[in-house]
């Protein structure tokens, strides 16, 4: 995202500072990113999105100096900061601590001559960002697999088994997915595991374990214990969540489960996967997905942000039955709430909570007098 100086001009200075160009006296001060969204809501900052080339990539050719952009929580990479490094606006960093421990871990990775194997997205921003740590130290490798059909693919490579991927058909496999000119004879010998912090942790533990195994199966335990490196790296509050739903599904599958959070959000997505596994699940991104007046809801009903919503009638069962609700880590609790009060309206209980909430209110008030 990227922001300009509106009709009250406030202008972007070194750093992460401002200040107001109709006072040229004005103090330079920090401008936290809560101040930057303040600044746009009362109009003294324009806000718009950068375009993109035809490759995919950012386009900052019109960016100026007096722009502020703001970096997202998935990072960008080192060659897009150098970019905006270059044109000289002012740059505000929000990506999210989860990440940079990702980054931290897959650079010493490439310093010590270690091959990045990422669990991720290709395309997602947070993967490419991640991925691009490597081009700190010279010779620095990636590579990244998405699911366990792919690590299967790199395993046999490793393993050397039968009916592997020679290696003109792995290099085509993942050559848009790994650094140039990967050499799998060479680049898959010492081998680092991270992942993208919003994938399943026990998909990227399963992944790690199984890149060892076939490391083991090559080299043997000995070579394994000194090639082989991993680090658990989810995101500490998506981390929570899926240990959250797998502790409700362990007590009992409720019988309806809600996961609210946004269609092309990686976290979420993985979430809603993980409650289909154990019951009928609903990936809602708000609470306008819910329709009031014909009791139907809107969703996403598999993995895959290009997924299309299907909308579904008598949804929620006939009598007493158990909801379960999570969201997606930047999905605030409030909009869960609403989510829970439109199913709550649609079963009749929302008056009946509301006079029982101003009921409780009304003896507290009375027991303060």
């Amino acid at each position: 995202m990227r922001t300009r100086p509106g009709r009250n001009s406030l202008t972007g200075r070194s750093g992460s500072s401002a200040r107001s160009s109709t006072d040229s006296a004005a103090t330079i001060r920090p401008l936290s990113l809560s101040q930057l969204k303040q600044f746009i809501r009362d109009g003294y900052l324009e806000s718009g999105d950068l375009a993109c080339d035809a490759d995919g990539g950012f386009d900052f050719s019109d960016l100026t100096e007096e722009d502020v952009v703001i970096l997202p929580a998935f990072g960008v990479t080192l060659h897009d900061l150098a970019a905006l490094k270059e044109v000289g606006c002012i740059l505000v960093d929000t990506t999210c601590g989860s990440v940079l421990l990702v980054w931290k871990r897959v650079e010493s990775y490439a310093r010590d001559g270690f091959t990045a194997v990422i669990h991720g997205k290709h395309y997602h921003e947070e993967s490419r960002a991640t991925a691009s740590q490597v081009n700190k130290h010279e010779g620095g490798r990636y590579i990244i697999v998405r699911d366990m059909e792919e690590v299967n693919l790199l395993c046999d490579y490793i393993a050397g088994r039968s009916g592997r991927l020679d290696r003109e058909k792995f290099i085509e496999h993942f050559r848009d997915k790994a650094s140039e000119a990967f050499d799998p004879d060479v680049d898959l010998l010492s081998i680092g595991v991270a992942n993208q912090t919003t994938m399943l942790a026990t998909d990227s533990l399963a992944i790690g374990a199984q890149v060892r195994a076939a490391m083991v199966e090559e080299a043997g335990e000995e070579y394994a214990g000194t090639h082989f490196r991993s680090f658990g790296t989810i995101c500490s509050a998506t981390q929570e969540r899926q240990d959250a739903i797998n502790a409700m599904m362990a007590e009992g599958p409720p019988d309806v489960m809600i996961v609210m959070g946004g269609y092309n959000s990686s976290n979420t997505d993985h979430l809603a996967h993980l409650c289909r596994q154990f019951t009928t699940t609903y990936h809602i991104e708000d609470a306008s997905c819910i329709d009031l007046e014909e009791g139907t809801i809107r969703h996403k009903p598999q993995v895959g942000s290009d997924t299309p919503e299907e909308t579904c009638e008598a949804w929620l069962p006939e009598g007493p039955f158990d909801l379960g609700m999570t969201a997606g880590a930047s999905t605030p609790n409030n909009k869960i709430g609403e989510a829970l009060m439109r199913i709550l309206q649609i079963r009749g209980l929302a008056q009946e909570i509301e006079d029982e909430e101003a009921a409780v209110s009304s003896r507290v008030s009375s027991l303060d007098v």
